[in-house]
């Protein structure tokens, strides 16, 4: 076993290095190198990585670089293309890259190529999609599918509900999207008052088919379904993506419409699987696989490209540089393009439940940060809500925005808008406002000497504070492909250096236990169960409040 990073030389020479570095000024750095944008801006195809405004100078990456060969990063990435058990814990291997596997090269897991089942399912996706798309797969009254509800959780929803509205715009005309997640029934009541049962189309995405939120959602679907067109309208109205083929059957789906996928794929990286089946009706299997071809083309980058150059590399490792020597444990996405607009909800699955680790592969307790915490929103929605923290905040909080170059509805001057305000926010978090800049401007629009030395301090802005800049020329399929699969390598890089298992998510499991053993209580008056005193008391007040 490795010794944990904090100890590594890299490590050490960063700590020296960032006493060095936590005063520099961003626009000095800026001011002393007119090529500093061209130095820290990498592009691939149509996209493009500006981060030069960021507390580095080459020795920085230099570093860093050191750091991710020192984890044996290069190491860890090829056992991940090849197949190896990376998810040690569970004992998987992680290869959601073969998923998207576009040049069809054998992949291996216990000896056997995967290709062949992964296009199998390809294949039976395709011709799925295209017979709804085209009507030839009716409902039980003879009527075309139009309204698809997906129905999972997690990994289940986040990846489709992300990936149909960012392309919102290459919908069939006739096809709308529902997604039910939510335990709440709140959510099923609220997708249910708005379709016909004759029109609907339900996915339940659960892999075992015993998901509690999943499958109390899908009854509940099922029996608004049958009390409207009966009982043999299920295996007209349903279909699964699972292998738990026993109780698909049971549920009363035709198992010619059940669609699998693999223990190698964990759910928040399935999107590219099966799991994606509402975002191939909705959008076409053709431009479906235009997503798989953008993530391949990640995937061919971050495996093949030295680490100097390597887009999710950089961003991993200007991630650690700020968690785990700045102290930022807040990192910020910001999509400035309302079809992105859950991309970080989706993020916050990915690096989160991936990263959100206290014990590392040493199975020793780590004694330095991991993931953090990660939130955002669509600019310039958010401009107006949060980004007061981030330009006057106490803590430095990085940010990466995402903007496409060329907007799906040009109307009137609007993107230019939307350009102009993502491009001033990255310079104004880098160059900022001093108290005297302030001061000057405020006394040049004839401000008198007691407001200017009163509001001096409150206008001002430190400034120096960090950014990416990601533009996609537009926001298509093939771009949206390589814009997930950069973050999903960004991940993974991050848990090597950290030292963790970033594939499995058992924090996810205890409040579920905790949960079932509740759930008896609140129902017929169970009892015997022993809880603290707040949890004992809130059942009690609830339960009466619900009599």
């Amino acid at each position: 076993m490795r010794e944990t990073v904090n100890k590594t030389k890299a490590w050490k020479k960063l700590e020296e290095h960032y006493k060095t570095m936590k005063k520099t000024q961003m626009r000095d750095m800026f001011d002393e190198d007119k090529n500093r944008a061209q130095k820290y801006t990498l592009q691939l195809e149509n996209m493009l990585v500006d981060y030069s405004k960021n507390r580095i100078n080459d020795r920085t990456m230099k570093f860093l670089f050191n750091l991710a060969r020192e984890c044996q990063l290069e190491e860890k990435i090829k056992a991940m293309f090849e197949g190896e058990k990376i998810n040690v814990t569970e004992n998987r291997p992680v290869l959601h890259i073969a998923l998207r596997n576009r040049e069809n090269k054998p992949i291996y897991v216990d000896g056997k190529d995967v290709m062949p089942e992964i296009n199998a399912v390809l294949a039976k996706m395709r011709k799925f999609s295209e017979a709804v798309r085209l009507g030839t797969f009716k409902g039980q009254t003879g009527k075309k599918l139009t309204n698809i509800v997906n129905i999972g959780i997690g990994g289940s929803d986040l990846g489709p509900v992300m990936a149909t509205e960012a392309l919102r715009k290459y919908w069939a005309k006739d096809i709308n999207c529902y997604f039910i997640s939510n335990i709440d029934g709140t959510a099923c009541a609220e997708v249910l008052n708005k379709i016909n049962p004759e029109t609907t189309l339900f996915i339940v995405a659960s892999k075992t088919f015993t998901t509690i939120e999943t499958l109390t959602n899908a009854k509940t679907c099922r029996k608004w379904l049958v009390d409207a067109l009966g009982e043999h309208a299920v295996s007209k109205h349903f279909v699964a993506l699972s292998t738990n083929q026993k109780e698909v059957e049971k549920f009363g789906i035709d198992p010619e419409n059940m669609f699998e996928f693999w223990d190698f794929v964990g759910g928040r990286y399935s999107m590219w699987s099966a799991i994606g089946l509402s975002i191939a009706i909705a959008v076409g299997m053709d431009n479906f696989e235009k997503m798989l071809e953008g993530a391949y083309a990640m995937d061919q980058h971050f495996s093949q490209t030295d680490f100097e150059h390597n887009i999710p590399v950089i961003l991993a490792m200007l991630g650690v540089w700020y968690n785990n020597f700045f102290n930022c444990h807040r990192h910020a996405v910001i999509p400035y393009d309302q079809y992105l607009q859950y991309v970080p909800a989706y993020l916050q699955q990915l690096e989160m439940e991936s990263n959100g680790k206290d014990v590392g592969l040493d199975n020793e307790y780590i004694k330095y940060a991991t993931t953090p915490i990660l939130f955002g929103g669509a600019g310039t929605n958010v401009q107006h809500s949060f980004f007061q923290l981030l330009h006057q905040g106490t803590e430095m909080v990085p940010t990466d925005f995402i903007v496409p170059a060329i907007s799906h509805n040009e109307i009137g001057d609007h993107h230019e808008i939307l350009l102009a305000n993502v491009l001033a926010q990255s310079e104004a978090l880098m160059r900022g406002k001093t108290v005297r800049e302030t001061a000057a401007e405020m006394t040049a629009a004839g401000k008198s000497k007691e407001t200017v030395a009163f509001l001096k301090k409150f206008k001002s802005f430190e400034g120096n504070r960090p950014s990416n800049t990601i533009v996609l020329k537009k926001v298509d399929p093939y771009a949206l492909g390589m814009l997930i699969a950069m973050y999903e390598h960004k991940v993974f890089v991050q848990g090597v250096i950290w030292g963790i298992n970033s594939f499995d998510q058992f924090g996810v499991e205890l409040g579920k236990q905790m949960a079932l053993s509740i759930l008896p209580e609140l129902e017929n008056n169970a009892s015997g169960v022993s809880h603290d005193s707040s949890t004992a008391s809130l059942i009690s007040y609830i339960k009466k409040l619900r009599k």
